[in-house]
């Protein structure tokens, strides 16, 4: 069993050893994510100006009135949705995923699968 610390460890140089090969362009953005235990967060990052160019998060007052709880599947389902919205109006259509050191399943996985359903290219 890893106890708290150990686990931020390894998410951390999990998250290291994914950045070395991905970075956000112009053409290709990163989409980052990141999660805690009460809520989820997205933003496209355009790393070579050091812009976020879209973001969503569970804290926002219009995925609150939807969902009470931001730490769950669902929630995380309407952050993918939403983001991809907002990239949308911004003119952006493919990205680059980054999962943010975090195992490509449940929130994570969930999130991905919205923002593919919702238009964006990955």
């Amino acid at each position: 069993m890893i106890n708290k610390k150990n686990r931020k460890l390894v998410t951390a140089k999990r998250h290291k050893r994914i950045r070395v090969v991905l970075s956000g362009t112009t053409e290709k953005p990163r989409l980052a994510v990141h999660r805690t235990t009460k809520h989820i967060y997205a933003q496209i990052i355009d790393d070579t100006k050091g812009v976020t160019l879209a973001s969503a998060g569970s804290v926002e007052a219009v995925v609150k009135a939807k969902m009470p709880h931001g730490g769950n599947i669902d929630a995380s389902k309407e952050i993918g949705k939403l983001v991809a919205e907002r990239a949308k109006k911004a003119g952006i259509n493919k990205v680059v995923f980054d999962r943010g050191g975090y195992l490509y399943h449940g929130r994570i996985a969930a999130l991905a699968d919205a923002a593919r359903e919702a238009g964006l290219e990955f």
